[in-house]
């Protein structure tokens, strides 16, 4: 027998959370598997407003509660996260799992959440005390491990409306489909006349957080693509140098590789 609370609105989801012990539950694709005995779950698969998708002036904005499927049927959902999430799994979990859930399980394998890293994404957490916005990068603070509070709910990400066009996407698994990554990467890339404006690249399952070593992509920033090629030899040493990989499915000297290789090919797309 499952132990639990069912918020019909988020107003009541979030008195619940301050009152009680709960696990906010949604879709339940990770949960569900993990079989926690005795553990009391808040069910907030009826709550339109984290359901919803919206655009403001600066952000496309996901409700936690939005599922996978739902974004892969929005045209104002960026296409790199599209790419990803369709590649979660088998249609039935992408019709049930929700990006808040990705975010709440705290794992570095988590699709969605490579790309709010390399997006640098914002979060909306609210409680009945009111509600603070995150950047993704700070949420994660270990493997299992969020900033989130005992009273707080993830109510919505928020993806930069542009500044994403420009990406490359790899995920690499044991099988074509229905893979866990074994490597997955997520690099963006802008220029202005004719100099780089932002570079970004992102690293998921295969340390204990998403990688991303945002201090050495500030020294490309402002470079023409050219100027750029010339460092970099010497910024892919200083990646490979700050890597330190957890151990996997397989090693953590073939996944170091796989990263190396993904991001060599990443810049040479670029012209870098």
């Amino acid at each position: 027998m499952v132990n639990g609370y069912t918020a019909a609105t988020l107003e009541e989801a979030l008195n619940i959370r301050a009152e009680h012990e709960v696990v906010p539950y949604a879709g339940g694709t990770d949960l569900m598997v993990e079989n926690r005995p005795g553990v009391t779950y808040l069910f907030l698969n009826k709550i339109s407003e984290l359901k919803r998708i919206s655009v403001d002036e600066k952000y496309v904005r996901i409700g936690s509660g939005a599922t996978f499927t739902q974004a892969l049927e929005d045209n104002r959902v960026p296409q790199l996260m599209k790419d990803a999430v369709a590649l979660i799994a088998a249609p039935a979990i992408r019709n049930a799992g929700t990006f808040g859930g990705n975010l709440g399980n705290g794992s570095a394998k988590a699709d969605s959440v490579l790309i709010e890293f390399v997006a640098d994404a914002k979060l909306r957490l609210v409680s009945l005390r009111g509600e603070r916005i995150v950047d993704v990068d700070r949420f994660y603070l270990g493997r299992k491990k969020l900033d989130l509070r005992d009273d707080e709910l993830i109510a919505e990400i928020l993806l930069p409306k542009t500044g994403l066009e420009q990406y490359d996407y790899q995920k690499v698994g044991g099988r074509n489909a229905l893979a866990i990554s074994r490597v997955s990467f997520a690099g963006v890339f802008s220029t202005q006349d004719g100099k780089i404006t932002n570079i970004a690249t992102a690293f998921g399952a295969v340390a204990d957080t998403v990688l991303r070593f945002k201090d050495l992509e500030d020294t490309l920033l402002g470079k023409t693509p050219e100027e750029a090629k010339a460092l970099k030899a010497q910024y892919l040493k200083s990646y490979a140098d700050r890597m330190v990989l957890t151990r996997g499915r397989v090693s953590a000297e073939y996944r170091k590789t796989v990263c190396m290789n993904l991001l060599s090919e990443f810049l040479t797309r670029f012209g870098i």
